[in-house]
């Protein structure tokens, strides 16, 4: 009797989404980066010795002891009711009337996103995004099988005119925008640039994904009113919310305010994908929300960032090329800058890194044509010595680039 061999099949493929889908580049150069040693302006990270540890440790600790039974069980999809009364009050006391009914509570507001593209996006659907746009978004709509089309921009955002003219062409299904301080760029979009957003959006009937984590973040100058309470807006604005840098983004938190239809079929996903976000930490942000005082804390934080925008803001021109550009925000995480034509920032980042410094190259956030010379700056992590020693890193490194050395 003689021995049969089997041979295995192979197994199926992978779905065409996960094969056109590539990992983030942020991703890859804070893997790259993350020896101690290294000043990294790449990562929005926010600064964690500015996290209320004790405030959050403090809030977890009270809803354990006071309704264990409840915080650690299962809920509703739509999210804790405390936590969503909470936000519909302070989105409410900032220009949006809002109830707790028109929100649903999201795992980051990245889950938001990607339960807006589950809900409105089939294949073949046109998106159109600020260029260059948020990574992350990127690859929620290719997952999708969206196609993505690019808006041009310049120093004040997204251009609404441009925005008109290929939303005439495509007939796109969605535009995602991120009007304040923008990831990125840190732009921040024109009250009359936002109007103007909202007549496109009704005038050519597609529906807008605002995204708003920075919002919180200003600095310096007046706030901007969301595109979601401007009109023409407000049935076709879904509005993103999150609590990763206002308090922290381990707690993996997030909101989506969105019209009853839209919200419902969100709902539908969100029960497709998680059932619902971690009733735990729901109940612990909302604890905090009632017994902490959030605006004395953001104060505290926007006074760090500020100062660490300005030392990287004065920093540059000593670090930087002759005739490079940048941007001065004025809130959120990031500077835009440019290096003179002819350098590549992905090429020389390599150089970089041996120098203990690092940042992101531009190129990978553009959907259309890309800016080699681009590149992000995070000031928010570190503090303005920090800053200033990576800097000088990144002048050595940017100066030996141009010797050949």
């Amino acid at each position: 009797m003689t021995d049969q061999v089997h041979t295995a099949a192979p197994a199926p493929e992978f779905a065409a989404r996960a094969k056109r889908t590539g990992s983030s580049p942020v991703r890859e150069i804070l893997a790259l980066t993350a020896r101690p040693e290294v000043i990294s302006f790449a990562g929005g990270l926010p600064a964690p010795e500015l996290f209320d540890a004790e405030g959050i440790s403090a809030a977890f600790s009270e809803v354990l002891a006071r309704a264990p039974e409840r915080v650690l069980q299962y809920s509703t999809t739509e999210g804790d009711p405390a936590l969503r009364a909470a936000v519909a009050a302070r989105t409410t006391a900032r220009g949006l009337p809002t109830d707790p009914d028109d929100l649903l509570v999201t795992t980051g507001s990245q889950q938001g996103l990607t339960l807006l593209a589950s809900a409105l996006l089939e294949p073949g659907d046109v998106v159109l995004v600020e260029d260059p746009c948020y990574l992350a978004a990127l690859q929620i709509f290719s997952l999708a099988g969206a196609r993505v089309v690019a808006v041009p921009t310049d120093d004040e955002g997204l251009d609404p005119v441009a925005l008109d003219e290929i939303a005439a062409r495509e007939r796109p299904k969605l535009l995602y925008v991120i009007p304040t301080f923008q990831n990125p760029t840190g732009r921040t979009l024109t009250a009359e640039r936002r109007a103007a957003v909202a007549r496109v959006a009704a005038r050519r009937g597609l529906w807008i994904a605002e995204d708003d984590p920075y919002g919180e973040l200003r600095f310096e100058g007046e706030p901007q009113p969301w595109i979601a309470a401007l009109p023409g807006a407000e049935d076709r604005t879904a509005l993103l919310g999150s609590f990763s840098k206002v308090m922290a983004p381990g707690l993996r938190l997030g909101t989506l305010r969105a019209p009853a239809a839209l919200r419902r079929a969100c709902v539908i996903a969100k029960q497709a994908a998680d059932l619902h976000t971690s009733t735990v930490d729901q109940a612990a942000a909302a604890r905090y929300l009632a017994a902490s005082d959030l605006d004395a804390h953001l104060a505290r934080v926007r006074g760090a960032y500020r100062e660490r925008r300005d030392a990287l803001v004065a920093g540059l021109p000593a670090a930087l090329p002759e005739g490079s550009r940048w941007n001065r925000p004025e809130g959120g995480m990031f500077v835009w800058a440019t290096l003179p034509t002819g350098y590549d920032a992905a090429a020389l980042l390599p150089q970089v890194v041996r120098h203990d410094v690092a940042y992101v190259p531009g190129a990978p956030f553009f959907a259309g044509r890309p800016d080699p010379a681009a590149m992000r700056l995070s000031f928010v992590t570190h503090g303005p010595e920090e800053i200033g020693e990576g800097l000088r890193r990144l002048r050595t490194a940017l100066a030996e680039s141009r010797r050949g050395v």
